[in-house]
């Protein structure tokens, strides 16, 4: 998993609320396993017209935030079904943190183990970050996950609350395999020990 440690892009901004996985990434595009390829899904039926054609008016269309790394959005982002193509989605397209009030907490839990920083602030706080971002290609914020700060285009500051769990993992790189294999030398061990004691196994 790609560490995660200070990023800085611009930052688009999607004030809805309640956008559930089905927004982020119709059902039809849950047919793979592969994490490459899923952008073209995402936020499909807001992105694209029934012709195929790109609705000009989709923030993700507009070409200030065709590039974006950052979303912010609204309260209750990711909520509804589980399914983990909703973060490879974001991630594929380019986006590694999302700024919300509050999340869907399987699409909150799946981000953070795939290496994507997902970061709650209050409604007013938001609104200062929406504003930012409303500056299109000068909208770029940075993220420093090691000091929990959000830098703004202004040169403000807004500090942000973590797990220190998964800040770890996130400034790490450890997904659950990665945390396994750190165990690694104590499961090698575990495993000799069992083959001396029970060889038949």
């Amino acid at each position: 998993m790609e560490k995660f440690t200070t990023l800085t892009g611009v930052a688009a901004p999607l004030p809805l609320v309640n956008v559930d996985t089905d927004m982020i990434i119709p059902k039809q595009y849950l047919k793979t396993i592969a994490r490459d390829g899923l952008s073209k899904g995402l936020f499909a039926e807001r992105r694209f017209n029934e012709d195929g054609s790109e609705d000009p008016d989709f923030v993700l269309n507009k070409p200030a935030y065709r590039n974006a790394k950052i979303l912010i959005a609204g309260e209750n982002f990711g909520c509804g079904s589980s399914r983990e193509h909703a973060p490879w989605a974001l991630m594929d397209f380019g986006i590694r943190c999302v700024i919300a009030p509050s999340f869907g907490d399987i699409f909150f839990n799946n981000s953070f183990k795939n290496g994507m920083l997902l970061i709650k602030l209050p409604q007013e706080e938001i609104d200062k970050l929406l504003d930012d971002a409303s500056r299109g290609a000068n909208a770029m914020i940075t993220v420093d996950l090691e000091s929990q700060t959000i830098s703004g285009p202004d040169g403000g500051s807004i500090t942000f609350e973590v797990d220190s769990f998964r800040k770890h993992c996130l400034l790490n790189g450890l997904d659950d395999v990665g945390l396994t294999m750190e165990k690694e030398d104590l499961i090698a061990g575990f495993e000799k020990r069992e083959a001396e004691h029970r060889p038949w196994l």
